[in-house]
């Protein structure tokens, strides 16, 4: 069965905390359309990248599957999915952790995890950043990212 993933990818700062620069990162979208050239039956995944420093233009390409940070396992007649939470340094505090997701053909999940990070010594400012996965199982078309995911599984946690 074919199993197709979209790592959305967004880092931003302080600077994006609030006002115009939080509004443009609040627009930013969690899917996007999947190019051509990827097979839901390869080992890659869709890539996009979105940075404050860029604007939040989005910057695409592929991740090897065991790069992205989420757990699949094919069983039989569904998907296992579960997303892992990496960095532990960097995870706001969170309640319980969510069971995984079960998918069956034809369905499609979409796991957001956020993210805050600073240098040990705290010389550098805050960085945060949110991982939004995006994976469907079965047969799917290039726009399907576009649509509500018939499994949303929402972990930000507060940033501070």
């Amino acid at each position: 069965m074919e199993i197709t993933v979209q790592w959305v990818r967004t880092f931003w700062t302080k600077e994006s905390r609030g006002g115009a620069a939080a509004a443009r990162r609040n627009a930013v979208p969690a899917g996007f359309p999947l190019p051509g050239t990827l097979s839901g039956a390869s080992r890659v995944a869709h890539y996009v990248e979105m940075s404050e420093r860029d604007g939040f233009a989005p910057r695409a390409g592929t991740k090897d599957l065991d790069e992205v940070g989420v757990g699949l396992r094919d069983e039989g007649d569904r998907l296992r999915v579960l997303a892992r939470v990496e960095p532990l340094c960097g995870v706001p505090p969170r309640p319980r952790r969510p069971p995984a997701v079960r998918l069956l053909p034809g369905q499609w999940v979409r796991w957001q995890l956020n993210y805050r990070f600073s240098s040990l010594v705290g010389l550098r400012d805050w960085l945060y950043w949110l991982d939004t996965f995006n994976i469907a199982y079965g047969a799917r078309d290039q726009d399907v990212f576009l649509s509500e995911p018939t499994v949303l599984v929402d972990e930000r946690g507060p940033l501070r």
